[in-house]
């Protein structure tokens, strides 16, 4: 691109920004879009990705043509480093869509057969007996740290005990838990 052609398209862009003229915006366009598309295309976008960016682009020039500084860049360099981060954009946004299919988060959990269930049914009355033994403030703590989720602070907090108290009680309770459920289990 020559001096020239530089300076004509400055003033292109610049009436378009000025004046929002569509006729300079028109010849803008005419040029650099099919540039912009084979540039986006070597750069390994499908046709119609680097068609749909090149309408952004444009998009681009013609609501923001005031931020182009002619004494900085070629409107060329300026338009082309619009590309190049869009494009960057675009990958990335592709690349954090991606997933491993084969990760095992994302596969069905195998079904549970009867007699696993039975044993969950079984330990599960186990720990609610022993829980029932523990004494009343103990199986209140465990309470509120594990069914209700709430932290040790927020425990104090609301019982209006230290918070070393609160900590000691759960500590506790599950010494005597530990115990109960290996009786029952030897």
């Amino acid at each position: 691109m020559d001096a020239e052609q530089r300076q004509r398209f400055a003033a292109l862009a610049k009436a378009v920004a000025r004046d929002r003229d569509q006729q300079a915006f028109s010849i803008l366009f005419d040029y650099f879009a099919p540039r912009l598309k084979a540039w986006l295309m070597r750069q390994k976008m499908t046709s119609a990705e680097a068609e749909e960016l090149v309408q952004e682009i444009m998009i681009v020039l013609w609501h923001k043509a005031d931020l182009y500084d002619a004494t900085r860049s070629s409107l060329s360099t300026w338009l082309f480093r619009i590309a190049r981060n869009r494009r960057i954009d675009v990958q990335r946004r592709t690349n954090t869509r991606i997933f491993d299919e084969t990760d095992p988060a994302l596969q069905p959990s195998a079904e549970i057969g009867a007699d696993e269930i039975i044993d969950n049914d079984d330990r599960d009355a186990r720990i609610r007996a022993a829980v029932g033994q523990l004494p009343e403030e103990q199986r209140d703590m465990l309470r509120a740290a594990f069914f209700l989720g709430q932290s040790h602070s927020e425990i104090a907090e609301a019982t209006g005990l230290p918070l070393g108290t609160v900590k000691s009680r759960i500590r506790l309770a599950f010494g005597k838990l530990r115990k109960v459920l290996e009786r029952e289990n030897a």
